[in-house]
C-alpha cells in the first residue's frame, strides 16, 4: 500500500473513533438509529453533525439545528478551489464529487506534489473515511443505550472541544483572536435571551470584526 494510502487509512481510523462519540451524542438526543444512519451518509461532515445534535439535544428548534449545521459545513465550500482541478467528467459526476469534499480529504490531496497523487489520496481518503464515519455513527447508536447518560463519560464535551480544535489554528493570527473575542461575547450576550442554539448562529458575526481588522493590517502593511 503506497504511503499517501496508508496515512488516508490511519486518519480515517481516528474520525472513525470521533464516530462513535457522534453516534452516542445522537441517540442521547433522541434521534433514531435510520435518522443518525441518513444523516451521516448523507450530510458527512462531522463539526455539523455534532452541531445539529447539540442544538437537538439543549432543546432548540430545527431551524436552529439546521442553520448551525449549515453554517459550520460553509466552510467547505472554499475547499472547491483547492482539489476542483483533480475532478474530472460531467458536471454531474463533478457535483457528485462535492459529497467527498470536507477537511481530512482536502488536506490529503494538498500535501501531494502532483495531480495524479493528489487525485488518488483524495478518492482514498475519501472512500474510507466515508465508511468508517458511518459504521462508527451506528456503532456509537448502539452502544449509546449501554451506555445511557453520556455525560458520566464526559462525552458531552466532544462538540466544544471539536469546535475548539477547529478555532486554535487562527488564534495565531490578530485578525483571528479579533474574531474568536468577538464571537464569544456576542454568543455569551446572545444565551440569556435567546433559544438554544440561536447564539452559536449569532456568534458567526464575530467574523466581521475579524475580516475588517486583517483589511486594516493589509493596508497598513502595503502603505
Amino acid at each position: 500500500m503506497s504511503e499517501h494510502r496508508r496515512e488516508g487509512l490511519v486518519l480515517s481510523i481516528a474520525v472513525g473513533i470521533v464516530a462513535m462519540t457522534f453516534g452516542v451524542l445522537a441517540d442521547a438526543a433522541g434521534l433514531s438509529l435510520p435518522q443518525i444512519m441518513v444523516m451521516s451518509a448523507f450530510l458527512f461532515t462531522g463539526a455539523s453533525q455534532f452541531a445539529a445534535v447539540s442544538v437537538i439535544d439543549g432543546g432548540g428548534s430545527s431551524y436552529a439545528a439546521v442553520g448551525s449545521a449549515m453554517l459550520l459545513a460553509a466552510r467547505n465550500a472554499l475547499y472547491g478551489p483547492v482539489v476542483s482541478r483533480l475532478f474530472r467528467g460531467s458536471a454531474l459526476r463533478r457535483g457528485l464529487s462535492a459529497h467527498f469534499v470536507i477537511d481530512e480529504t482536502t488536506a490529503m490531496a494538498s500535501i501531494q506534489g502532483d495531480d495524479e497523487t493528489a487525485a488518488d489520496a483524495f478518492w482514498w481518503t475519501a472512500l474510507w473515511l466515508w465508511s468508517l464515519w458511518n459504521l462508527g455513527s451506528v456503532g456509537g447508536a448502539l452502544l449509546g443505550s449501554v451506555i445511557g447518560e453520556p455525560e458520566a463519560f464526559g462525552l458531552d464535551a466532544a462538540f466544544p472541544a471539536a469546535f475548539i480544535a477547529l478555532l486554535v489554528p487562527h488564534l495565531g493570527a490578530r485578525p483571528g483572536r479579533v474574531a474568536a473575542l468577538a464571537g464569544g461575547v456576542l454568543a455569551i450576550a446572545a444565551v440569556p435571551i435567546s433559544p438554544a442554539g440561536v447564539p452559536l448562529l449569532i456568534a458567526a458575526f464575530g467574523v466581521v470584526p475579524g475580516w475588517l481588522f486583517g483589511r486594516r493590517e493589509e493596508a497598513e502593511a502595503t502603505s
